[in-house]
């Protein structure tokens, strides 16, 4: 048998493909699939805004039975159109079910090298004392001039990005009511 050369390369080329598929474990026969369920296919989808800073991007929260499962960028959003800085792809981590998240008050001693957990009444109490010595030590009832400015300059307060306005609202009022003056938020920064 005579063959030319544009037969030897189909052959050839045929060869390899079959020897190709057979040693790769190619399986020509019918198999059964399934298709993947996804976690947020029967979750509650809420807008919301993201609570890190000023420009109120759109996030979606995917919820099931009240725990969020998912948090993603809304695509329908105006501002942001489903994109989402590092920060608010990372929201789902300020949920009450991350299990990273610190549930309970750490404290470490004087000189010591660890943290312990302690209770929330122990640690509400520390904070406290140490506020109310604080501001007793730098409180100013007047200032130079003789005017009245009731205010304590030993305190400063930088505020969280992860508060949201209402939060950031009342938090405002209570260290007004100290007398705090230097008083800044961490999203303006």
């Amino acid at each position: 048998m005579e063959i030319n050369r544009r037969q030897f390369f189909k052959i050839s080329g045929a060869s390899a493909v079959g020897i190709a598929f057979g040693t790769l474990g190619f399986d020509m026969t019918p198999i059964e699939s399934y298709a993947y369920s996804l976690r947020i296919i029967h979750a509650k989808q809420t807008p919301t805004i993201c609570p890190y800073c000023a420009v109120g991007c759109g996030i979606l929260v995917h919820t099931i039975d009240g725990k969020v499962v998912n948090t993603e960028g809304d695509p329908d959003h105006p501002i942001n159109g489903g994109n989402l800085c590092s920060k608010g792809m990372a929201v789902y981590q300020l949920s009450h079910n991350n299990p990273n998240r610190l549930t309970k008050p750490l404290c470490r001693r004087p000189y010591a090298d660890k943290w312990e957990e302690v209770s929330w009444d122990v640690a509400l109490d520390k904070i406290a004392l140490h506020i109310k010595k604080s501001r007793d030590e730098a409180f100013e009832t007047t200032n130079a001039k003789g005017q009245t400015v009731n205010r304590t300059m030993g305190i400063a307060s930088l505020g969280s990005a992860a508060l949201d306005n209402e939060e950031c609202f009342l938090y405002q009022k209570f260290l007004r009511s100290l007398g705090l003056a230097y008083i800044e938020h961490q999203a303006r920064i």
